[in-house]
């Protein structure tokens, strides 16, 4: 059974919790409060004017601003941190203000988060299971494999790029989920993967959220039109015979849901169970909810 959802599961709540709330957008632009801090950064789908006057938006601490080759800098009109800790969806994080924009936080994951935690725990509980193994690619600064850690799974964390993952295990730390069973890897995915099926190993969970282009930690070249498909075909099959679940989230312009939805059935293929799509959103102080990248999910009957 598919399911499409034309809406986010979380799209009626307000993205707040903790240290960060989004406040406002419009203009191409997000007002965002973290900790201490207020900042605007670019958000090419606001394409509606913004609801708070003015002078709220100027009093901004930091704004990132981008230039015509595509990059960009932050301009700060006071002392600003370029890294701080806050808390939000039950996690710590160690906030960056990079050089590209990010931030080391995605609060459109925090339905995902939910959800994984849910699941997760459900199944260990219906059966009693002491291990429920759980691959975490492009994993980032580890949102997804902290909250399936503080469900119980044991979690496999990979990316390619070596900073990101101290980011993450610095995440952990923060959270005090450093002594869970977490594997810290840096690694190509399609490789890691396809080393994993020569091993016989499976996992009852997969979670992707591959970006539109990267590069492996040995140079690798990942292009999500290439090789996306290869991927998902590769985590087929380790893909356990128990599987719980599949969580797919992705940023690039085009996959809607329904593509994802049609992308991860190549992994839940005769599984039965049940898929569900949908655009990814944080909404706003005013009750807008901000598209930012979709989602598709599997789950087991």
């Amino acid at each position: 059974m598919r399911e499409h959802n034309a809406t986010s599961p979380g799209q009626t709540i307000l993205q707040t919790g903790g240290d960060y709330a989004l406040l406002d957008s419009g203009d191409a632009q997000k007002l965002e409060r973290l900790g201490p801090y207020t900042i605007v950064r670019p958000a090419p789908q606001a394409i509606w004017r913004p609801q708070l006057p003015a002078a709220v938006w100027q009093r901004a601490d930091a704004v990132y601003v981008r230039d015509s080759s595509g990059g960009g800098a932050w301009k700060f009109t006071g002392k600003v941190k370029r890294e701080f800790d806050i808390l939000y969806a039950d996690l710590a994080w160690r906030i960056k203000l990079t050089d590209f924009g990010h931030l080391g936080l995605f609060p459109e994951q925090l339905d995902n988060w939910r959800w994984l935690r849910a699941v997760i725990r459900a199944r260990l509980q219906a059966t009693n299971q002491r291990n429920l193994h759980v691959l975490n690619l492009f994993a980032y600064t580890g949102g997804s494999t902290l909250a399936a850690g503080q469900a119980g799974a044991h979690v496999v964390h990979v990316d390619a790029a070596k900073g990101v993952v101290d980011w993450a295990r610095r995440n952990a730390a923060l959270s005090h989920l450093e002594d869970r069973p977490i594997r810290w890897l840096v690694d190509d995915a399609l490789k890691f993967v396809k080393r994993e099926a020569r091993r016989g190993s499976t996992y009852q969970g997969i979670i992707l959220d591959p970006p539109s282009f990267g590069r492996g930690p040995k140079g690798e070249v990942f292009k999500i039109e290439d090789d996306l498909l290869p991927l998902l075909e590769a985590c087929r099959d380790i893909l356990a015979k128990d599987a719980l679940f599949v969580l797919y989230s992705c940023h690039t312009p085009g996959f809607t849901p329904l593509t994802l939805e049609n992308q991860v059935a190549l992994l839940s293929h005769k599984r039965g169970g049940a898929i569900t799509s949908a655009e990814m959103t944080a909404v706003d102080g005013q009750g807008r909810a901000l598209p930012s990248g979709t989602m598709a999910r599997w789950l087991a009957g």
